[in-house]
């Protein structure tokens, strides 16, 4: 039986660099949908053809299309990066866990206060010469991410999977704590 474990997080928590590291070291396969579609895309295979124009558009990729391409990845141990991002995606994933003998082994929520989320990310958008990620843009993907994540929190929370994990200090520090969360 696989396992598998959900990241979910605000912008700027750390939690790619954490899904990363562990990936690395316990030999997850990181799952990061926008990856995997941008990947699908180039390579031009099936499904790349189909959502190329949807995202040319700028719209959201189908939940089928999306949970296809997870069926499709899903492995003896993932994690999940940046999915699922709504409820009916979290029940839709849920069953197809069910479906393919997978365990989750919990749901990583990184919590990091909101004045420290926008001085990362005004960093990191100076560090990258990003101009769009101005404070305005980035409160407001903050306040988009909330409006969505909240109902998964409540989901997972009532489930009893979800792991709350504070996102200050050190990324060891931080590391440590979600593998102590999910007893790993």
């Amino acid at each position: 039986m696989g396992e598998a474990v959900i990241f979910l997080g605000p912008p700027g928590a750390g939690k790619g660099t954490q899904a990363a590291r562990l990936s690395e070291e316990l030999g997850f396969k990181k799952l990061s949908t926008g990856d995997l579609l941008r990947d699908h895309v180039a390579r031009k295979t099936p499904l790349g053809e189909r959502v190329r124009p949807i995202m040319e558009r700028g719209d959201l990729v189908p939940d089928d299309l999306i949970l296809d391409l997870i069926r499709e990845e899903l492995s003896e141990r993932v994690i999940l990066d940046g999915f699922p991002r709504t409820l009916p995606q979290a029940e839709a994933l849920d069953e197809l866990l069910k479906e393919t003998g997978m365990r989750l082994l919990g749901v990583v929520l990184v919590e990091v206060p909101e004045e420290e989320l926008i001085k990362r990310m005004l960093r990191r958008a100076e560090l990258e010469g990003r101009a769009d990620d101005n404070e305005e843009t980035i409160r407001r993907r903050l306040e988009v991410y909330r409006e969505k994540t909240e109902p998964l929190v409540r989901y997972y929370g009532e489930r009893g999977v979800l792991r709350r994990v504070e996102g200050l200090g050190t990324p060891d520090e931080v590391y440590a704590r979600i593998r102590a969360a999910l007893g790993i």
